[in-house]
């Protein structure tokens, strides 16, 4: 049996750092995880290949070779699956898909004829079974949850690493907290389920074994769910297996309770851990209390932030305005917020309601939904009717996108950064790449671009005061790159 694997394309967002990753020659940011994962359940006799769109065009010699086409998608990559589906139809295939877009929106995809729905460890396996027996159903799904202890390293031999940034590994699923407007839960509950350390270890092995030592994104939610095991078991393997090896630095996601944890904190910068993802939304109380971000509540966030980066993680941050409560000073106090904090990479979306939340349930109540959800966080779309008028609502986000990423706020915002890390581990891997991208950046940033002067400043601020900072300060200006590259793409700067 021949199955090709496809991953379908993602436009051109924000995460997508599409134009940051022609710096350093790679195609795209990171490999399918969950592809990955699901060809290391399938029988071990099937012949597999993996299609990344992101890194290369589905071909027709693909079609060809391949007995049955599987497809795994989030939202986001909604057309691009489309186009996938309807060639692997017209070459005759039969089409199995899987993934967050289905889970959410089978019924849409009446041409595939079969679905692996929630998660692959519960309904592959009896989609195999009725396979091997001659009577596969449409649609397998599941209210169970999955046991991580079961799942096998990925399948990375078939994965093209020279074409990515980072690599990623799943450590838990699940999240304790409870934001309306985040399908985590809905779709891998409240309870964080855990790999071992042993299985960490197993995944990282396998790709150090293969050459890699770049970054490794812990691609889970909320990394910090269950903070004793990470204390006790996790970051102890992290740390030892870390030791005489180079490159591999680790990203994530965690909460903001992040920064009550010194020891944790510590821990995880110890382990290798350079960068986390925290979910802040907003600074206004009323609105994170109407969205039950309770974490979030009665704190001084921007004390937080500064207390991440002082222990050397930096903060990547996510933020929406749109909420029913938010009026139209919300829009000065978010960008004086993200300017305080010395967020460099600052994700601000319109509220948008996914499938299967609280959020989604609400507004269907209150028949506020709009059209289907495009997926991109920050493409100033919304699926949703907003209370604020709509006109008011894109014209003050369009105002937090110019302001934040215009070349004077941007740049203030990375010397408030630079100003508060204080790094534990080497953080930039200075390979041939990272030269390459370096000197790009002086011609296609430092000359080309609108942001030169900018550049210039912060080059020669940071070489002269900080300069173990300063490859850090390029890497931010190549992001900065990146961020006005797809808000002007959107129509927002």
């Amino acid at each position: 049996m021949n199955i090709l694997l496809v991953y379908p394309e993602f436009p051109d967002t924000f995460w997508s750092f599409k134009h940051a990753l022609h710096f350093i020659q790679k195609r795209a940011s990171s490999p399918p995880l969950g592809l990955a994962t699901i060809a290391a359940i399938l029988p071990s006799d099937w012949h597999k290949r993996l299609v990344d769109m992101n890194t290369r065009p589905l071909q027709e010699r693909d079609l060809a070779w391949a007995d049955m086409v599987w497809v795994s998608a989030m939202v986001v990559q909604r057309p691009s699956a489309r186009e996938a589906i309807q060639r692997a139809k017209a070459a005759g295939k039969r089409v199995v898909a899987g993934g967050p877009l289905f889970t959410g929106e089978h019924q849409d995809f009446p041409e595939v004829d079969h679905f692996i729905l929630n998660e692959g460890e519960l309904t592959l396996p009896p989609f195999l079974a009725d396979l091997a027996a001659g009577a596969p159903r449409r649609v397998y799904a599941s209210s169970d949850y999955a046991d991580m202890a079961q799942t096998p390293v990925p399948a990375w031999e078939l994965v093209e690493m020279r074409h990515y940034d980072s690599m990623s590994i799943q450590y838990s699923r699940g999240c304790p907290f409870n934001c309306d407007f985040c399908n985590v839960t809905a779709l891998l509950g409240h309870r964080p389920r855990l790999k071992s350390a042993r299985q960490i270890i197993a995944e990282l092995d396998r790709l150090y074994e293969l050459g890699w030592r770049r970054n490794v994104f812990f691609v889970d939610d909320n990394f910090i769910g269950n903070r004793k095991a990470l204390k006790e078991d996790i970051l102890p393997a992290l740390i030892a297996w870390r030791q005489g090896k180079r490159g591999c630095n680790f990203i994530t996601e965690a909460s903001i309770n992040l920064a009550d944890d010194p020891e944790l904190m510590s821990l995880m910068t110890q382990a290798g851990f350079i960068s986390v993802f925290v979910g802040i939304e907003t600074p206004e109380e009323e609105s994170l209390a109407e969205c039950h971000k309770s974490q979030n509540r009665n704190r001084d966030l921007v004390a937080s932030v500064k207390r991440m980066q002082r222990a050397g993680l930096q903060v990547m941050g996510g933020f929406i305005v749109g909420f029913d409560s938010d009026t139209p000073s919300t829009f000065q106090r978010q960008i004086a917020f993200i300017q305080e904090s010395g967020i460099v990479t600052a994700m601000v979306g319109l509220l948008q309601a996914p499938y299967g939340t609280k959020l989604y349930q609400r507004m269907e109540a209150e028949n506020r939904l709009l059209t289907e959800m495009s997926g991109d966080n920050a493409d100033g779309s919304t699926n949703i009717i907003p209370t604020m008028d709509p006109e008011t609502l894109k014209a003050g986000y369009r105002e937090i996108m110019t302001r934040i990423y215009s070349p004077r706020l941007f740049y203030d915002r990375v010397r408030e950064f630079l100003r508060e890390y204080q790094p534990a581990v080497q953080s930039v891997n200075l390979a041939w790449r990272e030269v390459l991208a370096f000197l790009r950046s002086m011609w296609w940033i430092g000359v080309m671009s609108e942001a030169r002067r900018e550049y210039w400043r912060l080059f020669f601020e940071t070489l002269f005061k900080a300069p173990e900072k300063f490859a850090l300060a390029i890497t931010f200006s190549i992001y900065g790159y990146h961020f006005s590259a797809v808000n002007r793409k959107n129509g927002l700067i």
